[in-house]
């Protein structure tokens, strides 16, 4: 059983139709909204109080649907999903790259999608997935 690293979550996210990645850093949105919203991100830590926050190679943030999915994510795994408190509030949780399969992943990466893209994608991805 492999774990995930930044190449999976770099192959599956651009496996999602109508996605793109950022040119300047690590993550991914998706097109097709006037602000289109990153559902994958490198982790910014911060490392040092009162410096600017530094890219975590070996976390990701995912955007979550709502504050449920977040607290169960948190609940279902400790070594997987955690957050800080930059994120309080906010629909996403952080995982460790090494801590989660590549299949749990690409389900996790997929449902983040399908919270920032345009109904009528989802729609179609939805579909064409049962078909």
């Amino acid at each position: 059983m492999r774990m995930a690293s930044r190449d999976d979550v770099r192959r599956i996210a651009l496996s999602l139709p109508a996605t793109v990645e950022d040119p300047d850093r690590f993550a991914f949105a998706v097109l097709g909204k006037s602000k289109p919203k990153d559902f994958v991100w490198v982790w910014l830590e911060r490392i040092e109080p009162k410096k600017a926050r530094v890219p975590n190679a070996k976390v990701v943030a995912v955007r979550v649907a709502d504050a449920g999915e977040k607290a169960a994510l948190l609940a279902s795994s400790s070594r997987t999903f955690f957050t800080e408190d930059h994120y309080n509030g906010y629909s996403a949780v952080l995982v460790r790259l090494a801590a989660i399969r590549r299949d749990e992943l690409e389900e996790l990466l997929a449902d983040a999608w399908r919270c920032t893209a345009p109904k009528a994608l989802v729609k179609k991805f939805d579909e064409e997935r049962d078909a």
